[in-house]
């Protein structure tokens, strides 16, 4: 399902999906820089959650509303 994503991403921008993916792992670690409340809720095994984990958590909270 997130490789859907990635390349929709990618087409729509003109990149490649390892470039989409990268730059979304970049934002993610950023975000862990200056932590905040609502970044803690993202389940993940390490320090920073993984793209797909991000995504996950996003789409639960979507299917929630």
């Amino acid at each position: 399902m997130n490789e859907k994503i990635y390349k929709k991403i990618a087409k729509k921008y003109g990149v490649s999906v390892e470039d989409v993916k990268r730059d979304m792992q970049i934002a993610i670690d950023a975000a862990y820089v200056f932590p905040n409340t609502e970044a803690e809720k993202i389940p993940k095994k390490g320090e920073v959650p993984t793209i797909d984990e991000f995504i996950g958590f996003l789409v639960g909270q979507i299917k929630d509303e």
